[in-house]
């Protein structure tokens, strides 16, 4: 595959340490110039389909399977109201000019337009930014629990493809990937080869024996050092680690294949077989391992939990981002804000979006844990910690659907320009912590020059409605990612 001739590899291992010689700088830019070719490096020109202006000020419709284009020019939305990701009020008599992959400016709509500029007629809504899912499972939100755990793993991964181009037809341009094997779906959209969010992935689920990332049957144990890696793990679901050194180990693994954070099950779960809520999972130098591997490469660990004991040793072991917490008490909330740690919640009720559990005793726990909802967004609120939104959908198609409805249902605990903020402008700073690991170096969630031009037209004020995102195939005339027309509607 790579001209490489045998002398210069032969010069290669000759020295201690190939890094900086000949040899090795060849081989590197053979690597590149391949890679490259084949497109599986991500390309800038990955880019917009957008179609020269009518004489209304309209823009040609795109499918979104459709392949994208480098728009030729700028291109304006006028005649809008905007939510810039940040503010109480919306801004008007203003127009957004997007150029390439990012708006170029937030300028007066007296301003004369630029040469050439294509225009996108607004007719009077509200334009904001991509929304961002904090906590959301690329690969197991369709399929039920059962199909991911049994069926063959290309049929799994073929529906998450079509999820994704869902996905993004809701509104949601970016999504923080909390566990599963996204990483080739992520290339896949990341290359143009399907539509689909931006992908913030984990990668597997770090988890101990008996974990909430544990889905073996009881007939396999015990494990024995020979057997192997279990379906799960060969898939990269989970990966079971017990001891500091396997949570090294495997969480250098996530990192190696591309993950932007890392996600431990410290705690655990409604799903789970055989860890009841209570449970703490992992030890100080687990989670401590788990840390020192992410901090090496510039980012962060995330945790599963529910209850003060497993938040306050997540906590101890310099955890930055709490998911879950229903149980947690206030002292253990007062930490968290003074340590300035995210609080990843999700409104959990008991309600049309509870997810559908598998046993009287998942079932049991599901009511314990949602019945801290409440409590765990007015603690967030008045001790005025860093908190995410996201959804946490899993094996059910149904809610997968619901994304936007989720949203909407966070007017129960707070303002409907809050809930928006969460969605959007919060959220990316929570994804831009990945620091030098962030696949998407740029600013994301809000409206303003030089931010990526994630932008949605909707029509009608989602400040007086958030229902309005509970219905994007109404609501939403325009979705660009990327400064790519993703979805137009015509009339």
């Amino acid at each position: 595959m790579f001209d490489v001739d045998s002398t210069s590899i032969n010069r290669l291992s000759a020295v201690n340490c190939g890094c900086h010689n000949p040899a090795a700088a060849r081989i590197n830019a053979l690597y590149a110039i391949h890679e490259a070719a084949s497109g599986s490096i991500a390309t800038a020109g990955a880019a917009a389909q957008v179609a020269p202006a009518n004489t209304h000020g309209g823009v040609a419709s795109h499918a979104a399977t459709a392949p994208a284009e480098v728009a030729s020019g700028p291109l304006a939305f006028v005649n809008v109201r905007i939510f810039d990701g940040v503010s109480d009020q919306l801004l008007t008599g203003m127009r957004v000019v997007v150029q390439g992959r990012q708006i170029k400016s937030v300028e007066p709509q007296s301003l004369p337009l630029p040469e050439g500029c294509q225009l996108i007629d607004g007719k009077g809504g509200v334009l904001i930014p991509g929304l961002i899912d904090a906590h959301w499972h690329s690969i197991l939100a369709r399929p039920s629990i059962l199909m991911a755990m049994t069926s063959d793993f290309n049929y799994v991964h073929t529906m998450a493809v079509v999820e994704a181009g869902a996905t993004l037809m809701r509104g949601f341009t970016t999504v923080r990937d909390m566990g599963g094997p996204a990483f080739g779906l992520k290339r896949a959209i990341d290359e143009g080869l399907t539509p689909g969010p931006r992908i913030y992935p984990s990668g597997a689920f770090l988890s101990q024996t008996s974990g909430h990332g544990d889905f073996r049957m009881l007939s396999d144990l015990p494990r024995s050092p020979d057997a192997g890696l279990t379906y799960a793990e060969k898939v990269g679901v989970t990966a079971i680690c017990d001891g500091a050194d396997q949570v090294l180990l495997r969480a250098r693994e996530q990192l190696m294949r591309g993950a932007s954070q890392l996600k431990y099950m410290a705690g655990g779960g409604v799903m789970s077989s055989y860890d009841a809520l209570d449970v703490t999972e992992g030890s100080l130098q687990e989670l401590k391992a788990a840390v020192t591997a992410a901090e090496n490469w510039g980012t962060y660990v995330t945790v599963h939990a529910y209850t003060s004991r497993a938040v306050g040793m997540a906590l101890d072991a310099g955890v930055r981002c709490i998911e879950h917490g229903q149980l947690i008490d206030e002292d253990t909330a007062r930490r968290m804000a003074d340590l300035g740690v995210w609080w990843c919640l999700q409104p959990f009720l008991d309600d049309e979006d509870a997810v559908p559990t598998q046993s009287p005793a998942s079932r049991q726990k599901q009511l314990t844990m949602v019945a801290g909802t409440d409590r765990a967004y007015e603690m967030a609120q008045r001790l005025g910690i860093k908190t995410a939104w996201g959804t946490d959908t899993l094996f059910d198609a149904r809610l997968a659907t619901r994304q936007g409805a989720q949203l909407a249902k966070m007017s129960r605990w707070y303002g409907a320009a809050e809930v928006l903020r969460m969605a959007t402008s919060v959220n990316g700073e929570l994804c831009a912590m990945s620091g030098p690991r962030n696949p998407y170096p740029g600013k994301l969630g809000v409206v303003q020059s030089g931010a990526m031009a994630d932008l949605l037209l909707v029509d009608g004020n989602p400040l007086e409605d958030l229902q309005l995102l509970a219905r994007p195939e109404q609501s939403l005339s325009v979705i660009m990612k990327d400064g790519k027309i993703c979805k137009q509607r015509q009339g």
